[in-house]
């Protein structure tokens, strides 16, 4: 079985982490936009990070025959300055043009301020003038529950978004739901220590179901493995899942959310209503 990774940071690896992902059968993997381990001081750091996620990665990437893609933004947690993110939200649209560029993303809240909210709407309306997708951040330090609701209700009223083409990332039980129930597609990370485990997202699935569900795994510079996906795979096999349905949230449903963009070449195996016929 192929495994898709939606969203991990590999300028933050190792290229030995790329020979486990491939050795583990991973084919394709997506970087989203987000925080260096520091606060940027200009603009041109941005400029050169899209660079190096657009050129660099996925040459690494593919010595070891895995597609990389990536998303482009201003990260939630550089976002408190709306001078300095519209700067950088003005050179976007260039690296949306790359090829292994499927969206904007991780766009999203990080203390749910009044400014961070401001320049995701803004990069809202760039992915909606560029017809491109949208991968969301949903808080980890502050209240996710109340920033994923923020941004809920905005996209809900907002009425020019199509839910199809929206993912919000690092769901959890408390937020699973609103995330659903709004027809936006929902993934969750899993980490070695907080957050997510591989045994609480299985349980999610088993809750909700495998529609609009995927997995991730959390490959950044903090305490993380891209294994954890892996472990995740191994969990849902040990309680007895059909194959067929891991490879749904693992493989399947990457393809049906990421597919929208012509740049993704990876192809289901089934379509999505077999896929989710259980």
């Amino acid at each position: 079985m192929f495994v898709i990774e939606p969203h991990i940071h590999m300028i933050a690896r190792t290229t030995a982490d790329y020979e486990r992902m491939a050795r583990m059968h991973t084919v394709a993997c997506c970087e989203p936009s987000f925080w260096a381990g520091y606060d940027r001081t200009s603009p041109e750091a941005f400029y050169d990070y899209f660079t190096h996620i657009t050129t660099f990665e996925p040459t690494r990437a593919a010595q070891y025959n895995i597609d990389h893609y990536c998303w482009i933004c201003m990260n939630p947690k550089e976002a408190e300055d709306v001078a300095f993110s519209r700067e950088v939200i003005a050179f976007i649209p260039e690296f949306l043009e790359k090829p292994n560029a499927l969206g904007v993303g991780e766009i999203g809240l990080n203390l749910n301020t009044p400014n961070e909210m401001t320049v995701f709407e803004e990069q809202v309306e760039v992915a909606l003038k560029h017809d491109v997708l949208i991968w969301i951040h949903t808080p980890h330090l502050k209240d996710k529950l109340k920033g994923t609701r923020m941004m809920v209700d905005y996209l809900t009223g907002h009425g020019g978004i199509d839910p199809e083409k929206v993912c919000f990332d690092h769901c959890e039980e408390h937020t699973l739901k609103m995330v659903r129930d709004a027809g936006f597609w929902a993934s969750m990370t899993i980490y070695p220590i907080t957050k997510n485990s591989p045994g609480r997202v299985v349980d999610a699935i088993e809750i909700y179901g495998l529609e609009k569900m995927m997995v991730d795994a959390s490959g950044d510079w903090g305490p993380s493995d891209p294994g954890t996906l892996h472990d995740a795979i191994f969990e849902m096999r040990r309680r007895g899942h059909d194959i067929r349905n891991v490879e749904t949230v693992f493989y399947n449903n990457p393809c049906f959310f990421l597919g929208q963009s012509d740049k993704f070449k990876q192809k289901p195996t089934v379509p999505r209503q077999e896929a989710w016929a259980v």
